[in-house]
């Protein structure tokens, strides 16, 4: 356990006096590595560049943090993974807040302070967190390397030697199994935990592992309980939202969602997804609205994203708004910085305001531009670049969307697949350009694939790997790749050693082989050749 002067702390509060109050506790706790945090900006920026062991939040963050509270903030870094799961989030709130937060909260900190406070008290919660930390610290290694189904067995082996801790690590092992695609394994977790502990995140939980298991009706009966006895549980609404969009039921998610932003106005993200569903289910009205709020709720965030402005641009253009739209767009030139991401937004922006103005020339012209930064662009999200490839197939840019695409298709955490990126194509009545592109792809995925086969043969097991995870990502229903995939795998895991995360993917990729061909004569072969590695180092199966 480390010593008080070896923690470092960041104090995340406006007011001055009780920033110095704090300081100086801390200092008689012996902490003295002590940092500040005006706003919810000012701590992101900080932990940006380094981490802290203990954070100290005031939940009252003020209007500098644009109505943005404490909870919110500790959401977002979550979020963003700004913090790990063992940094130390403690919330300092008065008694008539924290009867509201504590209720409303699925996502807690470490602990609540309610003010005032002695030293001593600062001093006592810090150390029990500590102690707390110390004891969940060897899972929350073993999540961060990777190893899902270690840190399992660690917290069922927590779970019974520390019987006071045991409901949170059982929290933990449900939520991993969660993680690990185990649906049945979780539901049973939460379904003995609410024998004992009939809470709103356990029927939260245990909402998510019927969610997983499409078994919608049982979903919405469990969070309308949910919210009936916890109206400000504001993560049971967005779950619910999220069932009915997988009921097809896109008005009654919309309106979950503006129950969800009357009660907490401040979440930029739940804002985005409502003004997606409205534009999509032409509530034009209630799409600006919200797209209006998230521009201007992000305008001083550090995650502030250029695409909230073509959002808005689009929806207003929809509207047939054009002063008001060209508005938004000045609004993005002027107060976002410049790059590739932002110059994409711009012209995509433009093209739409040119394109209601009927200036189809200039249009082209603008999304030209676009392509060629979206090219060049970091984290554009996958929504926006199909809509520009569809954008450049109705205005004759053929090369543009089908450059586009082939470098969504190519990036090694894009999310569009080889069948995806072809029926975009087809859609737009364009088989000439479908054909070729896919014809492109499929020769890519055969140059990944003999690729693959030279680094195995040269000894670059790891290399092979790589390769052929590329090859699955644009193709994950080929059989010859997950057939080379699962033998690579296993090369390497006999040659240089167990790794779990890539024992998982074999599992995986057995699993998708025997949903497209249970019968294959090549599946029952690499499942034994999987035990024997498993026997191999003594690993349970």
């Amino acid at each position: 356990m480390p010593e008080n002067s070896d923690l470092s702390v960041l104090i995340i509060d406006p007011n001055p006096s009780m920033r110095g109050n704090l300081h100086n506790m801390l200092n008689q706790a012996a902490i003295n590595k002590v940092e500040y945090a005006v706003n919810s900006g000012t701590a992101i920026r900080l932990l940006n560049k380094k981490p802290f062991d203990i954070i100290l939040c005031e939940y009252d963050l003020g209007s500098g943090s644009d109505g943005q509270d404490g909870q919110q903030l500790l959401e977002d870094l979550r979020h963003h993974q700004l913090i790990k799961p063992w940094t130390i989030f403690i919330m300092l709130t008065s008694e008539a807040i924290h009867s509201k937060v504590v209720s409303a909260a699925e996502l807690t900190p470490a602990d609540y302070i309610l003010k005032p406070f002695t030293v001593d008290v600062l001093s006592g919660r810090i150390a029990r967190a500590i102690e707390r930390r110390a004891v969940f610290l060897p899972t929350y290694h073993l999540i961060d390397k990777g190893d899902l189904r270690a840190a399992v067995a660690s917290c069922e082996t927590a779970e019974q030697r520390h019987p006071r801790l045991a409901g949170d690590f059982a929290r933990l092992r449900a939520e991993l199994h969660l993680s690990l695609g185990e649906w049945k394994e979780a539901e049973q977790v939460y379904v003995e935990m609410l024998l004992t502990r009939p809470m709103a995140w356990v029927r939260l939980g245990l909402a998510r592992t019927l969610f997983a298991q499409q078994r919608h009706e049982e979903v919405e009966a469990a969070l309308l309980e949910l919210i009936e006895q916890n109206p400000r549980y504001m993560a049971a609404y967005d779950l619910l939202a999220q069932n009915h969009e997988a009921m097809g039921q896109p008005l009654q998610a919309k309106k979950i969602l503006e129950d969800a932003v009357h009660i907490s106005p401040h979440v930029v993200r739940r804002l985005r997804r409502l003004g997606g569903m409205a534009f999509e289910s032409g509530d034009i009205g209630a799409a600006e609205r919200a797209y209006k709020q998230v521009v201007t709720k992000a305008k001083y965030s550090e995650f502030r994203d250029p695409e909230d402005h073509v959002n808005l641009v689009r929806t207003l253009v929809r509207k047939g708004d054009g002063p008001q739209a060209s508005g938004v767009l000045r609004d993005m030139e002027r107060s976002l910085r410049g790059g590739a991401n932002v110059e994409a937004c711009r012209a995509i922006s433009a093209a739409m305001l040119f394109e209601l103005a009927g200036n189809d020339l200039a249009a082209a012209n603008e999304l030209q531009q676009a392509a060629t930064a979206a090219n060049m662009a970091r984290g554009l999200s996958t929504q926006l670049k199909v809509g520009l490839v569809q954008s450049c197939l109705k205005n004759n840019l053929d090369d543009e969307a089908s450059e586009v695409m082939m470098k969504l298709v190519s990036e090694s955490d894009g999310d569009v697949t080889m069948e995806q990126a072809v029926d975009v194509f087809e859609k737009a009545g364009r088989h000439d350009l479908a054909k070729g592109l896919g014809q492109q792809m499929r020769n890519q995925v055969q140059d990944l694939l003999e690729e693959a086969a030279g680094k195995a043969e040269s000894g670059e097991l790891k290399g092979a790997v790589f390769m052929l995870r590329q090859a699955l990502r644009r193709t994950p229903g080929n059989l010859p790749v997950l057939f080379a995939s699962v033998e690579a795998i296993l090369r390497q895991l006999n040659m240089l050693g167990w790794e779990a995360v890539l024992a998982e993917q074999v599992q995986e990729q057995l699993q998708v082989i025997r949903k497209i061909d249970p019968k294959h004569p090549r599946l029952e072969s690499l499942k034994q050749q999987y035990a024997a590695t498993q026997h191999k180092y003594g690993i349970a199966t």
